[in-house]
């Protein structure tokens, strides 16, 4: 059996950023480090959209941004600033090309094509085994999500973002490459929280998203005549060429993630819960949640003690409880929101980055009969 210090369980946005700081860094450099992913990732599979002050670690190769936001809703309809933040867009491809080519400059870390099967804490150190062979670590981060977890307890309510965007160009100019669209709620909404997200790359070119907050996902035939209406109705476009397609579902729970780590064991990226439960938004919670890991392990202490709930937590609680009972009232929360409040107060809020003082201010944005239901609701439970 093939030992390492530590073993890192998949390649995506939380594997390589993680293989990437242990690698960089001279504290580990001692240390054995596998990093297993059963895909070659060499395709362009998924986007990762963010937003932040300034210049930041992956401006070198963003494929787009923008520092105007467009909000739209049955009664409201904006475009607003967002300085000081810009929204950013980095595509799966690229960021695995940077952070394959990095990792191959660390002679510490090795990657291996192998399916994970089994990842079982025992004795003083952890299993993993692989569609390749047993390998033993004394810690393994682990990315690999279970849905049927998540969707087996009956605690926390589990919504799910799921989406399915067309990358289309136009023959005539429909877009505005200035400004994103970062929730449209202007369609009809079934029932459900249901928004267009529009990301332009050109007059010419964008990503055009149908995006639901809800627990049951849609037949593909659903999501895609939502967009052909949109493009046409909305957009006022019927000459167009879809380039590529995405698809996805992200969980949006307050599930306590942590409860399944060990002494030994860390759960990172969306299995970890690191995906923000009220948004969806993953890739900088990552990004964060890798930087404040690097001096947890450096201090010795026990995986089990990284990650702590913040009052955020009981926000998003509170926001998913009533999706969960009254899943239409999303377009009505948000739009009280935005409208009332600026797009940098809500942006500096879902960073979980605000004050208590400005927690406040955005909160009263918000109707307060539904969260005033759902606060009592959760006390009395």
């Amino acid at each position: 059996m093939r030992s390492y210090d530590m073993i890192i369980v998949g390649a995506g946005a939380a594997g390589l950023l993680l293989a990437d700081a242990l690698g960089k860094d001279p504290y580990f450099r001692e240390q054995s480090i596998l990093l297993l992913e059963k895909e070659p990732k060499k395709k362009n599979d998924r986007t990762w959209c963010f937003w932040e002050a300034g210049s930041g670690s992956f401006d070198s190769f963003l494929h787009a941004s923008w520092d105007r936001l467009h909000f739209g809703g049955k009664d409201y309809n904006a475009t607003l600033p967002m300085a000081p933040y810009t929204y950013k867009m980095v595509r799966g491809i690229d960021f695995y090309r940077e952070y394959h080519a990095r990792l191959a400059n660390y002679p510490n870390v090795t990657l291996q094509r192998e399916a994970v099967e089994v990842v079982r804490e025992e004795g003083d150190g952890v299993l993993v085994q692989t569609t390749g062979g047993d390998y033993w670590a004394g810690r393994v981060f682990n990315s690999l999500f279970s849905w049927e977890t998540v969707a087996g307890q009956k605690k926390y309510p589990v919504l799910q973002q799921h989406f399915l965007g067309w990358f289309v160009r136009t023959e005539t100019p429909v877009f505005d490459a200035g400004r994103a669209t970062f929730m449209d709620f202007s369609i009809p909404q079934q029932g459900n929280t249901r928004f267009m997200y529009v990301l332009p790359f050109s007059e010419h070119e964008a990503l055009v998203e149908y995006t639901l907050f809800s627990a049951e996902l849609l037949e593909d035939v659903s999501y895609e005549a939502a967009i052909a209406h949109y493009m046409r109705h909305r957009l006022h476009c019927d000459r167009y060429e879809v380039l590529e397609k995405e698809k996805g579902r992200i969980p949006m729970t307050c599930y306590r993630f942590s409860a399944s780590n060990t002494d030994r064991i860390l759960h990172i990226g969306t299995a970890g819960g690191w995906a923000k439960p009220s948004t969806g938004y993953t890739f900088m919670n990552t990004h964060r949640n890798i930087r404040a890991l690097i001096p947890h392990l450096k201090s010795s202490q026990k995986l089990a003690a990284f990650g702590r709930r913040n009052r955020f937590w009981w926000y998003d609680l509170l926001l998913l409880d009533i999706l969960h009972r009254e899943n239409h009232r999303g377009a009505p929360i948000f739009e009280s929101l935005f409208r009332r409040r600026s797009a940098p107060l809500i942006l500096k809020f879902l960073d979980e980055q605000t004050s208590p003082w400005e927690d406040l201010k955005v909160i009263w944005a918000c109707p307060k009969k539904d969260f005033v239901k759902a606060l009592l609701l959760r006390i009395f439970k």
